[in-house]
């Protein structure tokens, strides 16, 4: 940079998801989809010559013919969110064989940090380190760059008609007010996927800032192989561990 040349915006601290399963490891600094957003967003790559409205388009879609997935999602909850789920029973340390790897591999996991959890079947479920999850999307309203936590949208049923008016609320956000829409705020996270409800021979997709992280069994054809597999992923946040630079007011 030229002497004398002050860079626009100003410094912010990011916080950064780590995702682990087994040896493998992901950074992530927007969000993980799982269901109906992941089918949306990865699915209407094929209608990637429509621009923008593919994304409106698939979603009526899928819409109007609703997946719903079986599985389940632990988490620690963040303070004054502890009443959401059930209990769920300590399974003792994640054991991870790649911390003598050199470089930076995330924050501990601990399994007796989980304290609650939330059994499917699910329509969708949006994990979010950014209140963005595109131009026009607010999917988290209250997520903060650099707070320790990521904010989690879940949909475990909801009326197809109902679904499709939330939509429309997801520019600004008032999805989240929905009665079916369970919104709260997580230090860490363990995503179970399972199949679809209606067809156990066919699996689902986890996105992860937009790109295919997982992809089960009778969903889409690709010769490339995914970072993991469609099976039990541990996420936790570290605070504030990126610095980006940013305009000077963040809303």
């Amino acid at each position: 940079m030229p002497l004398g040349v002050v860079p626009a915006g100003n410094k912010q601290s990011l916080d950064v998801a780590t995702i682990t399963q087994g040896q493998n490891r992901f950074f992530s600094v927007l969000m993980l989809a799982w269901g109906l957003i992941a089918d949306i967003d990865i699915e209407s790559e094929k209608y990637r010559w429509m621009g923008s409205a593919r994304i409106d388009y698939y979603a009526i879609q899928r819409i109007f013919r609703l997946r719903r997935y079986n599985g389940c999602i632990k988490f620690l909850a963040a303070p004054g969110y502890e009443t959401f789920g059930e209990p769920a029973d300590p399974e003792g340390e994640v054991k991870s064989s790649f911390v003598q790897h050199k470089g930076y591999c995330g924050p501990a996991l601990q399994m007796k940090d989980f304290n609650r959890k939330i059994e499917g079947p699910f329509v969708s479920v949006w994990l979010h380190n950014v209140p963005w999850g595109g131009e026009n999307i607010r999917a988290a309203p209250d997520a903060k760059f650099s707070d320790g936590y990521l904010d989690l949208v879940v949909i475990k049923d909801c009326p197809k008609l109902t679904l499709l008016s939330l939509m429309t609320e997801l520019s600004k956000g008032g999805h989240v007010k929905s009665p079916h829409v369970l919104y709260l705020k997580v230090k860490a996270f363990v995503l179970e996927p399972g199949t679809q409800l209606d067809d156990g021979s066919k699996e689902g997709i986890i996105d992860v800032d937009g790109e295919v992280l997982a992809r089960g069994k009778g969903t889409y054809k690709s010769n490339y192989k995914t970072l993991m597999t469609y099976d039990k992923l541990h996420i936790k946040v570290d605070q504030g561990l990126a610095t980006v630079f940013s305009p000077s007011t963040i809303s």
